[in-house]
């Protein structure tokens, strides 16, 4: 299933659609060496809105419960 979210860093945001089966750092990696995120360091950690809490990007969007909507930060 794919889900719409967006992605905040200190640069910018992109609002993407991406698996929610895939690993959360794994999608994003693409992103970034595509030039469609602000450049960066892949961060450990981003901070779910929806969830209010720190997520890994080790685990895939569905592991996380990541969901429609939801905006990941990045934190530092």
């Amino acid at each position: 299933m794919f889900i719409t979210i967006t992605i905040q860093t200190q640069k910018g945001q992109a609002d993407i659609r991406i698996d929610s089966e895939q690993k959360i750092s794994e999608g994003l990696k693409v992103l970034w060496e595509s030039g469609k995120l602000p450049p960066g360091h892949m961060p450990d950690f981003f901070r779910s809105s929806v969830k209010e809490c720190l997520v890994s990007a080790y685990r895939t969007f569905n592991e996380e419960g990541i969901f429609d909507g939801d905006i990941l930060t990045v934190t530092e």
